[in-house]
């Protein structure tokens, strides 16, 4: 008999408030999904799934405090699986390392939740090899012996207390699992007898754990599982690269140069524990560029898993995308009348599109986006020569992009329309100037200047947002299009969002998305509900041109042919569909299970 357990880990292993998107939401989804799995006996039934990731007590108490990130596990039922699991944690907690626990079940299934304060490691006294210091640099020590790793350089740098904070995170993830995988041995020997002592390890459950590891920031936990020989199957996941974010849009073209050289200011401390992922059992990657830039970086080989969607129902929901655009029209027809020059615009002339990502300029092509919206204006006036509705048509595309959330009480009435210089911060301020430069400004909608506006949103959406007070599902389910025009994305998880609404999507050549495109058999050749813009190899005047025509495209079609609007629809939904979470995570079950 063998009693399995499997590990997920990643720095957003954990529920934690105020997050928008990221790792957490593949942590989620694979363990949600494994619990289906095993309730459904496509998987082995008895299968225990751990989550574990940081604990973040009170705001601020993030390595970042510009995130304000706070864990939180209310709701959670209490931890309750098995002895084995519950001495691991006394003994860690014997070991100064804290624990925050919880459990919730899924198809019958539970899923139990770890999480790990870090932030007192370095005031923790602790002895190691008859020398007392602080468990910080314990592990740093440690972690010099096993891998050579130079934590002393590189916490000096400016990213030293994040260092430090994963440094400590793998530590903790990799003594849990190092723990758990050892606690049959613990229980076995406890008995004198060593017939007795022989029998016990006949009769008992065979532990088997596995460790999956998102991300970097807790990839030493395989490597040091490894180096102490713990029995642990293990497998590392690339969601993008630290050389390749830091080069962001320039990464395509060390690719094509096999130009391995890091660029001024990567942090060298994360990139040396990005290449412990060498160590793991196997090491897979989101997206065929993150494949390439790993083998070009730190020759890297492994297998491509793709990100996947749970889209949970047949057809798409038409009634929530008619009252969750009227409600945006209503909003932006309200508000725009309101601190706009009080003139009245009906709210179904108001076409909203969107896009949503961090905030990153150069790397999410936000010129590009901005370039294209100011030709999609010239397309839509010369609309108005011979086209009805033209006249009264106005383009209102949400720029969803924000350095972290906002406090509502400190936003102005008719957020983000009435958008007060002293809400934006940092790259915030240089994107709505570049709106401005460019009379893109929803002001000039009023004026009759332009008759297509872009919108800075600078705020994690929800239901509190002080803005709309819509979920991301929502926006993108109330917005006639999206488009993600990213010069650097491994991957691209919102242009599935957007299918899962039934909302049709523009998306750049260089986002992951389009690669895994290329494998779907089933799609339907000529409508486009996914359109692929050239940002590779076109120049860049045929880019923005290639965006303001597909964006003109879904926007007056939506006008013009709602039937041929609905089938892009669609389209766009079934696209979704085939990317769903269960495959994806069928492969990480069988690499893990090996």
């Amino acid at each position: 008999m063998i009693e399995r357990w499997i590990a997920l880990a990643g720095e957003e292993g954990g529920p934690v408030s105020n997050k928008m998107g990221g790792i957490w939401d593949v942590v989620d989804a694979e363990a949600v999904t494994l619990a289906k799995l095993a309730s459904q006996g496509v998987i082995e039934r008895g299968l225990k799934i751990l989550v574990l990731g940081p604990n973040y007590p009170t705001s601020g108490s993030d390595w970042n405090t510009g995130k304000n990130r706070v864990s939180k596990l209310s709701g959670f039922d209490k931890l309750e699986m098995g002895p084995e699991l519950d001495r691991v944690i006394v003994a860690l907690s014997a070991a100064g390392i804290e624990t925050l626990t919880g459990q919730r079940t899924i198809g019958g299934v539970p899923i139990g939740y770890i999480l790990f304060n870090t932030s007192y490691y370095q005031s923790r006294m602790v002895r190691w090899k008859d020398q007392e210091m602080t468990l910080n640099n314990a592990i740093k020590t440690e972690a010099f012996d096993l891998m050579g790793l130079d934590s002393m350089n590189f916490e000096r740098a400016h990213y030293g207390a994040e260092y430090n904070h994963y440094l400590n995170l793998s530590y903790a993830v990799s003594e849990l699992v190092r723990g758990l995988s050892m606690a049959q041995d613990k229980t076995a020997t406890k008995y004198e007898d060593k017939a007795i002592s022989e029998f016990a390890k006949s009769v008992m459950p065979k532990l088997r754990v596995s460790l999956h590891c998102h991300e970097f920031g807790v990839f030493y936990a395989v490597a040091r599982l490894k180096k102490l020989g713990i029995p642990v199957r293990t497998v590392c996941t690339l969601h993008a690269t630290v050389p390749g974010r830091t080069a962001g849009f320039r990464t395509l073209q060390k690719v094509v140069q096999n130009d391995s050289r890091m660029e001024p200011g990567t942090p060298l401390g994360f990139a040396a524990l990005e290449a412990l992922a060498r160590y793991a059992d196997v090491v897979t990657f989101v997206g065929d560029s993150t494949m390439k830039e790993a083998m070009l970086f730190y020759r890297l080989k492994g297998i491509v898993i793709r990100n996947g969607i749970d889209v949970d129902v047949e057809d798409i929901d038409w009634d929530k995308k008619d009252s969750c655009r009227a409600k945006i029209q209503k909003f932006l027809a309200d508000n725009l009348y309101k601190f706009c020059d009080g003139q009245c615009v009906n709210p179904e002339s108001i076409i909203p599109i969107f896009t949503i990502s961090r905030i990153e300029i150069e790397n999410k092509g936000y010129p590009q986006l901005l370039d294209a919206l100011v030709l999609q204006d010239h397309l839509l006036k010369h609309r108005l020569m011979g086209q009805r509705r033209a006249e009264d048509t106005r383009v209102v595309c949400f720029l969803i992009a924000a350095h972290g959330p906002k406090n509502k009480e400190k936003l102005p009435p008719g957020f983000p329309i009435n958008l007060t210089p002293e809400v934006l911060v940092g790259d915030e301020i240089r994107l709505e100037n570049m709106i401005k430069e460019r009379n893109l400004d929803e002001k000039e909608l009023i004026s009759g200047k332009r008759l297509v506006a872009a919108m800075l949103y600078p705020q994690w959406v929800g239901p509190d947002d002080g803005g709309l007070g819509m979920r991301s599902d929502e926006i993108m389910a109330g917005c006639v299009a999206g488009v993600f025009p990213s010069q650097y994305e491994p991957f691209l998880l919102t242009a599935l969002e957007a299918g899962k609404e039934g909302t049709p999507s523009i998306v750049s050549r260089s986002a992951g998305y389009s690669d895994a495109l290329k494998k779907i058999k089933r799609r339907v050749p000529g409508l486009g509900g996914v359109v692929i813009v050239d940002n590779v190899e076109a120049q860049h005047q045929e880019t923005v041109l290639d965006y303001a025509l597909a964006m003109d495209y879904f926007t007056w079609t939506y006008l013009e042919d709602q039937v041929k609007y609905r089938l892009l629809c669609e389209e766009s939904f079934s696209l979704a569909k085939q990317f769903s979470w269960k495959e994806p995570v069928l492969e990480y079950y069988r690499n893990l299970v090996v």
